[in-house]
C-alpha cells in the first residue's frame, strides 16, 4: 500500500495505490500554501480509501526539480510520516512522473525560468538521459536529435516549435497515482532533494538557501 505526494509544481496531491489499484486521489491546484493543505489533503485520501495509516507499506514523494519550498514541505512531511510509521520513504523524480503515463519516446521538460528549462528524457517509461538544467538553446539542440513523440510539462511549449510531430501536454503537476507506481517498484532509498540549480532566493550575504 503506498500514499504518494507531489508539492513540488503547481498542486498539492496525494494518493493512495494498493498492488497497482488507485483507491483514493486528490489534486489541488495552487502555486503556494502547500504546507498548510497537504496534512488536511492526506487525511482526505487516507479517509476516502477507508484506510488507516497504519496500513501504508511505504510513502512515495517526488524530490524536484521544481518549487524549492514546495519539494521541502513533502520531504519533511513524508520523512516524518515514515519515521511515525517505521515504514519507507522513497523519492521520485517529477520529471519521471511526469513522463510515466506516457508510452514511447517522452521529453519532460519543466521552465524553470531565467532562459532555462529542466530537461529528462524517456523510452517505453526508461531515463534515458540525466535530469539537467538547460539554456533553451542546449535544451533545443536535445529536442532535435532525441525527437520525442510525446514532450511533457510546462517547458513544452517553449519547445514544441523544434519537434512540430509531438504531441504536446503543457502539464504543471504530476499525477500522484504515477508517483505511486514509481515509489512502488523501486529500491527503498532514503529521499534526497534534486534541486539542479541553487534557489533564485538568496539570504543575506548571498548565501544559497540550500546546504
Amino acid at each position: 500500500m503506498v500514499l504518494a505526494l507531489d508539492t513540488c509544481l503547481f498542486a498539492c496531491s496525494a494518493a493512495v495505490v494498493r498492488d497497482g489499484e488507485l483507491l483514493a486521489r486528490r489534486i489541488d491546484p495552487m502555486a503556494r500554501g502547500h504546507q498548510e493543505r497537504l496534512a488536511p489533503l492526506v487525511q482526505e485520501v487516507m479517509s476516502q480509501a477507508g484506510l488507516a495509516f497504519e496500513a501504508l507499506d511505504r510513502i512515495g514523494v517526488t524530490v524536484g526539480p521544481g518549487s524549492f519550498t514546495g519539494l521541502r514541505v513533502g520531504l519533511a512531511f513524508a520523512k516524518g510520516l515514515s519515521a511515525a510509521l517505521s515504514i519507507p520513504a522513497v523519492g521520485v523524480g517529477s520529471l519521471e512522473a511526469l513522463a510515466q503515463p506516457f508510452p514511447g519516446r517522452v521529453l519532460a521538460a519543466l521552465d524553470a525560468k531565467r532562459g532555462q528549462v529542466y530537461l529528462q528524457a524517456f523510452e517505453d517509461g526508461t531515463a534515458v538521459s540525466a535530469p539537467d538544467a538547460l539554456p533553451l538553446e542546449t535544451a533545443a539542440a536535445r529536442v532535435a536529435e532525441f525527437a520525442p513523440q510525446v514532450m511533457v510539462g510546462t517547458g513544452a511549449p517553449l519547445l514544441a516549435e523544434v519537434r512540430p510531430a509531438a504531441r504536446i501536454e503543457p502539464l504543471d503537476h504530476t499525477d500522484p497515482a504515477a508517483v505511486a507506481a514509481l515509489a512502488a517498484a523501486r529500491a527503498p532509498v532514503p529521499p534526497r532533494p534534486l534541486y539542479l540549480r541553487a534557489p533564485d532566493a538568496k539570504l543575506p550575504g548571498g548565501r544559497s538557501l540550500v546546504p
